[in-house]
């Protein structure tokens, strides 16, 4: 029998009819045919209810059926607190946020979203004022970027390493090391039935949103194994693929130790590693791993059959992961280095020759659109971090691609929303000219990409043909637009056997009516 994170798949014929159907081998199918999970063909009503006379007939009233999303970079648990816990990330102003601690409830407040640049004077609340809104409970306040925090002196007394650890400051907010260990903190003091709680909320959020596949992105200083292992562990909602950033292994059934393994952290923070300091704070940032250990972590990974992979932001962080794996190429080969797809995750300071390299060693980039989205441009908080010049280069998805570097496009929940037609579009209109992809690009990088990204490239999952597993979205998507090769666009309508598959037009917003996973619905808004 075959099952989905632990449970049973569909068995039995379903037909879908009346509906368009996003297919490579059919493009102006109306029907699509699934058996025991499996899609096992494509084509016309008629022809399809006279091939399958005793399947189970959906009728799809016009609606657009096309592969379900994957995000290849979430953490489920924070994601989740967000949903049910303090959403700081519409805070406008340092009192904002007192005051939505003032009104929060319980002796540990667990808020996240803050973001001190689009605020008057750039400045957070001191933990004086932090300590009197707080009136005594824990509180734990992640930034945008979760690379650093605000805490109260409740919070700290519970983490007494934290203080004078690297990244300490007395008054403001805590990075590094001190974060890692009042993170810590916070999360032992949340009940385990309350963590599961913020997973089950964010896997059905995820679903309602047309995505089938997660890829958790767990760790140490992140979530721990005990949060991973519920994880793993549930049942139902879109499948979850573990990955553990850690250089040791663990003893839970994770796709790789990859994902969250710090070569360095965030631009927000300023603890991304520069090669030239930040332009707004005498600093270049926190180097975590250097060329050495990232070849030894790579080899080992590649030896053990095993995806390895790293968290990567700044231009002399990516420069010691390529040069780690040269080193590690060295060692084991191209070809086997290759086989592997070790991941990175952000990689969004990278030159045209760092990034031809990296594809010709086989490595996948978990890209997110919505950063340039959100922190693009040039007055947003790239441009205040590193300047306009320097912002400009970032988040490079068409150079990548060229390079042959396989992307996956995901979200980094809760840092961005789970929002794939957001992030679509923002890989298309990408704030800086020449660095978008095409929307059939994007569409495919947050699909199929992210299968590829987990190892699975059989060249049929992330697509509908026959052959192919059965996991799918179903979306009231209006009008279908096929854009050619020079960018002009053509109506579905009135061009449906062009050969190309039609995508909703960017300037909508797909309303998801159903998401399947090999066959088996995990969210139905009716």
């Amino acid at each position: 029998m075959t099952t989905v994170n632990g449970a049973p798949a569909a068995t039995g014929t379903q037909l879908l009819v009346g509906g368009r159907i996003h297919s490579p081998t059919a493009p102006d199918a109306t029907a699509m045919a699934i058996t025991d999970g499996t899609v096992v063909w494509l084509g016309g009503d008629r022809v399809g209810r006279a091939l399958h006379p005793g399947a189970e007939v959906v009728d799809l009233g016009g609606a657009w059926v096309a592969p379900a999303f994957v995000d290849a970079h979430v953490h489920a648990t924070s994601a989740g607190l967000l949903l049910t816990g303090l959403d700081l990330t519409g805070c406008a102003s340092p009192g904002a946020l007192l005051e939505a601690v003032r009104s929060a409830e319980g002796p540990l407040v667990w808020g996240h979203g803050w973001d001190e640049t689009r605020w008057p004077g750039d400045r957070p609340p001191t933990r004086a004022e932090l300590d009197e809104a707080a009136r005594g409970k824990a509180v734990y306040l992640s930034r945008i970027d979760v690379h650093s925090a605000l805490a109260s002196s409740a919070l700290l007394d519970l983490a007494p390493a934290a203080r004078g650890a690297d990244g300490w400051s007395p008054d403001g907010p805590l990075t590094r090391a001190a974060h890692h260990h009042v993170r810590g903190a916070a999360k032992d003091a949340i009940p385990a039935p309350a963590r599961r709680a913020a997973q089950r909320a964010f896997l059905a959020h995820a679903a309602s949103r047309g995505v089938a596949s997660v890829h958790e992105c767990a760790g140490p200083d992140i979530s721990g194994r005990d949060d991973l292992a519920d994880l793993l562990a549930g049942a139902d909602g879109p499948q979850v693929v573990g990955y553990w950033g850690g250089l040791e292994p663990i003893d839970l059934p994770v796709r790789g130790l990859a994902g969250d393994l710090f070569v360095d952290g965030a631009l927000g923070s300023r603890t991304a590693a520069l090669c030239s300091p930040y332009a707004d704070a005498a600093t270049t940032g926190a180097l975590y791993l250097d060329a050495e250990r990232i070849a030894e972590h790579l080899v080992a990974c590649t030896r053990a059959g095993l995806q390895g992979g790293f968290h990567v932001i700044g231009d002399a962080a990516v420069a010691e992961v390529v040069e780690g794996f040269r080193r590690a190429a060295e060692v084991v080969g191209v070809p086997a280095l290759a086989a592997r797809r070790h991941r990175l995750e952000h990689v969004e300071m990278i030159t045209a020759e760092q990034a031809a390299l990296l594809g010709s060693w086989g490595a996948v980039a978990s890209v997110q659109p919505l950063f340039d989205r959100e922190w693009g441009g040039p007055s947003g908080m790239y441009a205040q971090r590193l300047g306009v010049e320097r912002a400009a280069a970032l988040n490079p998805f068409a150079r990548l691609a060229a390079a042959g570097v396989v992307l996956a496009l995901g979200s980094d929940a809760p840092v961005t929303p789970v929002d794939p037609w957001a992030a679509v579009r923002a890989a298309v209109r990408h704030r800086t000219d020449g660095s978008g992809l095409s929307p059939r690009a994007a569409f495919t990088a947050h699909t199929r990409g992210g299968w590829r990204a987990a190892g699975v490239d059989d060249g049929l999952t992330g697509t509908l043909q026959p052959g192919a597993p059965a996991t799918y979205a179903v979306w009231d998507a209006g009008e279908l637009e096929v854009t050619a090769p020079d960018s002009r666009v053509q109506r579905w309508s009135t061009d449906p056997r062009s050969g190309v598959p039609g995508l909703p037009s960017l300037d909508t917003a797909p309303t998801c009516l159903r998401t399947v996973l090999r066959g088996r619905t995990i969210y139905d808004k009716g």
